[in-house]
């Protein structure tokens, strides 16, 4: 099962205004794609390219730190901190800012790693974070529209914290496409990733498991955004959670930012009424996110093959 010529839809975000023609045909075509990819490519301008370069930038020179600069990264949360070259996805590396939002969070993740500091990383991050933000917020916002969950979308939003992840894929050491990133779902509730240099490699299992799709960005202006299991068991299983994974061809380095929406601590994710119905039985108990993940890297749940419907699956 390769690579085929099946793209992701592309939905375009630049010129959107509620209540227009636009914004309702829009809803349509997001609703379509999550419930069949899981998956879909954001066209949003809102980020301009110098602001892309500036963050880019950012990310070589923080991934050329020493490793015992990058190991300060920490986290009690499973990949939440600094990940380098494991078993089975040697040319992967990345680093995470937690509840990056929030003030001085940034500051303190630019401190951490440039103790003389670094003015230009922070306000990039920053500025990139807090635009990617705003379509994170459009997209599930027109999700609960669509599925007719209007008066949930204020608690939805308020339910969640955002990381962000800032990831680096080595060239592969041989002429054959090696695995930067192991198949995986995503387990927040929505992930935004942009590809930030000219080299590919983001693919995304189709729902019917034949085949994989090239997620190669159309424009310069391409974000990728991806429905976690969250949402899917939140959703009672209407939005389609994707394997994906990351595939390295070529002599260059792949450098990407992603932004994950993540339930705040003590979250339950329970699919609302209105979602369950004969058509729709209740898939998923009632659970707490953050004790699901828990499971999730226990040996119970690294060896399950559907380890969300082994915790809390009716």
């Amino acid at each position: 099962m390769g690579s085929e010529t099946l793209k992701l839809p592309v939905i375009d975000f630049s010129n959107l205004k509620k209540q227009t023609e636009a914004w309702e045909s829009a809803k349509t075509l997001i609703r379509q794609a999550l419930e069949e990819y899981g998956s879909f490519e954001a066209t949003f301008d809102h980020i301009p390219l110098h602001l892309q370069k500036s963050v880019l930038d950012g990310l070589k020179q923080l991934f050329d730190l020493p490793l015992e600069t990058k190991l300060r990264n920490v986290s009690d949360r499973p990949y939440h901190g600094y990940v380098g070259h494991y078993p089975g996805y040697p040319l992967y590396e990345s680093l995470g800012i937690e509840d990056v939002l929030s003030p001085g969070k940034i500051d303190i993740f630019t401190n951490l790693m440039w103790p003389q500091g670094n003015l230009s990383f922070s306000k990039s991050v920053q500025s990139y974070t807090e635009q990617l933000s705003e379509l994170d917020k459009i997209v599930r916002e027109m999700v609960l529209e669509s599925l007719g969950l209007e008066k949930y979308v204020d608690e939805h939003m308020k339910s969640t914290n955002y990381v962000v992840r800032v990831q680096k894929y080595d060239k592969p050491q041989t002429h054959e496409p090696q695995p930067g990133l192991i198949p995986h779902t995503d387990k927040n509730i929505v992930t935004i990733l942009q590809q930030l240099n000219h080299v590919p490699g983001l693919e995304f299992f189709t729902k019917d498991g034949k085949n994989w799709i090239n997620a190669e960005p159309t424009s310069l202006y391409s974000f990728t955004v991806v429905v976690g299991t969250s949402f899917h068991a939140w959703t009672n299983g209407r939005l389609h959670s994707p394997l994906h994974r990351v595939m390295m061809n070529g002599d260059e380095a792949r450098y990407s930012i992603g932004l994950f929406s993540i339930p705040k601590p003590g979250i339950i994710i329970k699919a609302p009424e209105e979602m369950v119905d004969e058509e729709h039985p209740l898939l998923y108990k009632a659970y707490d996110h953050h004790k699901f993940i828990e499971f999730f890297y226990s040996e119970a749940g690294v060896t399950s093959p559907d380890a969300l419907k082994d915790y809390c699956g009716i």
